[in-house]
Protein backbone atom coordinates (compact mmCIF):
# COMPACT_ATOMS: atom_id res chain seq x y z
CA UNK A 1 0.00 0.00 0.00
CA UNK A 2 1.34 3.14 -0.99
CA UNK A 3 2.48 6.08 1.88
CA UNK A 4 -0.15 8.51 0.68
CA UNK A 5 -2.95 6.16 1.41
CA UNK A 6 -2.07 4.90 4.54
CA UNK A 7 -1.63 7.99 5.44
CA UNK A 8 -4.57 9.34 4.80
CA UNK A 9 -6.74 6.52 6.04
CA UNK A 10 -5.11 6.81 9.24
CA UNK A 11 -5.78 10.45 9.62
CA UNK A 12 -9.62 9.28 8.53
CA UNK A 13 -9.55 6.66 11.31
CA UNK A 14 -8.24 9.22 13.91
CA UNK A 15 -11.38 11.52 12.37
CA UNK A 16 -13.99 8.91 12.57
CA UNK A 17 -12.43 8.27 16.52
CA UNK A 18 -13.01 11.85 17.05
CA UNK A 19 -16.22 12.15 15.83
CA UNK A 20 -17.47 9.00 18.05
CA UNK A 21 -16.05 10.44 21.26
CA UNK A 22 -17.47 14.06 20.63
CA UNK A 23 -20.97 12.57 19.78
CA UNK A 24 -21.06 10.27 22.66
CA UNK A 25 -20.89 13.12 25.05
CA UNK A 26 -23.66 14.92 22.82
CA UNK A 27 -27.18 13.24 24.57
CA UNK A 28 -29.67 13.40 21.25
CA UNK A 29 -33.30 13.66 22.29
CA UNK A 30 -32.00 13.73 26.03
CA UNK A 31 -32.22 10.18 26.11
CA UNK A 32 -35.28 9.50 25.05
CA UNK A 33 -34.29 6.40 22.91
CA UNK A 34 -31.46 4.74 24.08
CA UNK A 35 -28.16 4.32 21.59
CA UNK A 36 -29.82 7.43 19.27
CA UNK A 37 -26.79 9.02 17.57
CA UNK A 38 -26.60 11.14 14.52
CA UNK A 39 -23.55 9.05 13.09
CA UNK A 40 -21.15 11.34 12.34
CA UNK A 41 -17.88 8.61 12.22
CA UNK A 42 -20.12 6.68 9.64
CA UNK A 43 -19.34 9.92 7.31
CA UNK A 44 -15.83 8.44 7.43
CA UNK A 45 -16.65 5.11 6.71
CA UNK A 46 -19.11 6.14 3.84
CA UNK A 47 -16.24 8.29 2.20
CA UNK A 48 -13.80 5.57 2.91
CA UNK A 49 -16.24 2.89 1.27
CA UNK A 50 -16.30 5.24 -2.16
CA UNK A 51 -13.06 6.71 -2.24
CA UNK A 52 -10.94 3.00 -1.51
CA UNK A 53 -12.62 0.08 -1.40
CA UNK A 54 -14.85 -2.34 0.38
CA UNK A 55 -12.02 -3.94 2.36
CA UNK A 56 -10.64 -0.64 3.46
CA UNK A 57 -13.78 0.74 4.45
CA UNK A 58 -14.36 -2.41 6.91
CA UNK A 59 -11.21 -1.93 8.34
CA UNK A 60 -11.26 1.59 9.36
CA UNK A 61 -14.85 0.87 10.74
CA UNK A 62 -13.67 -2.57 12.58
CA UNK A 63 -10.86 -0.46 13.78
CA UNK A 64 -12.86 2.69 15.11
CA UNK A 65 -14.91 0.50 17.25
CA UNK A 66 -12.84 -1.55 18.65
CA UNK A 67 -11.26 1.58 19.57
CA UNK A 68 -14.27 2.95 20.67
CA UNK A 69 -14.44 0.38 22.64
CA UNK A 70 -11.12 0.60 24.41
CA UNK A 71 -11.47 4.24 25.16
CA UNK A 72 -15.35 4.34 26.03
CA UNK A 73 -17.49 1.47 26.19
CA UNK A 74 -15.17 -1.12 26.88
CA UNK A 75 -14.21 -4.20 24.88
CA UNK A 76 -16.85 -6.77 24.18
CA UNK A 77 -19.07 -4.58 26.73
CA UNK A 78 -22.66 -4.61 25.59
CA UNK A 79 -22.29 -1.34 23.90
CA UNK A 80 -19.17 -2.07 21.63
CA UNK A 81 -21.36 -5.58 20.79
CA UNK A 82 -24.25 -2.92 19.59
CA UNK A 83 -21.75 -0.61 17.87
CA UNK A 84 -19.87 -4.03 16.21
CA UNK A 85 -23.24 -5.46 14.76
CA UNK A 86 -24.32 -2.48 14.16
CA UNK A 87 -21.08 -1.02 11.84
CA UNK A 88 -20.66 -4.47 10.15
CA UNK A 89 -24.60 -4.91 8.81
CA UNK A 90 -24.43 -1.06 8.30
CA UNK A 91 -21.02 -1.28 5.52
CA UNK A 92 -22.13 -4.94 3.95
CA UNK A 93 -25.78 -3.26 3.05
CA UNK A 94 -24.09 -0.29 1.93
CA UNK A 95 -21.05 -1.73 -0.08
CA UNK A 96 -23.91 -3.55 -2.06
CA UNK A 97 -25.81 -0.81 -2.62
CA UNK A 98 -22.84 1.63 -3.84
CA UNK A 99 -23.19 -0.35 -6.98
CA UNK A 100 -26.35 0.45 -8.06
CA UNK A 101 -27.61 3.75 -9.26
CA UNK A 102 -28.66 4.99 -5.98
CA UNK A 103 -26.83 8.20 -4.73
CA UNK A 104 -24.32 8.11 -1.76
CA UNK A 105 -27.29 10.03 0.44
CA UNK A 106 -29.60 7.02 -0.56
CA UNK A 107 -26.89 4.28 0.58
CA UNK A 108 -26.24 6.52 3.57
CA UNK A 109 -30.22 5.94 4.36
CA UNK A 110 -29.84 2.46 4.38
CA UNK A 111 -26.93 2.17 6.55
CA UNK A 112 -28.51 3.77 9.11
CA UNK A 113 -31.15 1.97 8.83
CA UNK A 114 -29.10 -1.34 8.50
CA UNK A 115 -27.19 -0.03 11.32
CA UNK A 116 -29.98 0.18 13.86
CA UNK A 117 -31.25 -3.11 12.85
CA UNK A 118 -27.95 -4.56 13.84
CA UNK A 119 -28.16 -3.55 16.65
CA UNK A 120 -31.39 -4.49 17.72
CA UNK A 121 -30.45 -7.99 16.36
CA UNK A 122 -27.81 -8.14 18.19
CA UNK A 123 -29.33 -6.74 21.51
CA UNK A 124 -32.33 -9.83 20.99
CA UNK A 125 -29.01 -12.36 20.77
CA UNK A 126 -27.51 -11.00 23.67
CA UNK A 127 -30.46 -9.97 26.12
CA UNK A 128 -32.85 -12.40 24.78
CA UNK A 129 -35.58 -9.96 25.48
CA UNK A 130 -38.13 -9.25 22.50
CA UNK A 131 -39.02 -5.73 23.83
CA UNK A 132 -35.90 -4.74 21.71
CA UNK A 133 -37.85 -4.72 18.79
CA UNK A 134 -39.66 -2.05 20.40
CA UNK A 135 -37.25 0.46 19.48
CA UNK A 136 -36.99 -0.36 16.13
CA UNK A 137 -39.55 1.30 14.71
CA UNK A 138 -38.52 4.66 16.43
CA UNK A 139 -34.88 3.89 15.41
CA UNK A 140 -35.74 3.60 11.69
CA UNK A 141 -37.40 6.68 11.94
CA UNK A 142 -34.37 8.90 13.22
CA UNK A 143 -32.43 6.69 10.35
CA UNK A 144 -33.90 8.54 7.66
CA UNK A 145 -33.10 12.10 8.50
CA UNK A 146 -29.62 11.09 9.97
CA UNK A 147 -28.63 8.95 7.26
CA UNK A 148 -29.88 12.24 4.86
CA UNK A 149 -27.48 14.26 7.20
CA UNK A 150 -24.24 11.54 7.05
CA UNK A 151 -24.74 11.24 3.53
CA UNK A 152 -25.10 14.96 2.48
CA UNK A 153 -21.55 15.47 4.45
CA UNK A 154 -19.41 12.70 3.25
CA UNK A 155 -20.75 13.81 -0.45
CA UNK A 156 -19.09 16.95 0.59
CA UNK A 157 -16.26 15.35 2.23
CA UNK A 158 -15.44 13.14 -1.03
CA UNK A 159 -15.37 16.27 -2.71
CA UNK A 160 -12.58 17.61 -0.41
CA UNK A 161 -10.66 14.92 -0.92
CA UNK A 162 -10.71 14.02 -4.41
CA UNK A 163 -9.54 18.02 -4.94
CA UNK A 164 -6.80 17.89 -2.48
Amino acid sequence: MELKKITRLSMLLALSIVLSLVESVIPLFSGIIPGLKLGLANTVVLTVLYLYSFKDAIYLSLLRVILIGILRTGIFSIPFLFSLGGAFLSIIVMSIFKKTKLSIVGVSVLGSIFHSIGQIIIAFLILNNNTMFYYLPFLLIFSIPTGVITGLISKELIKYLKNN
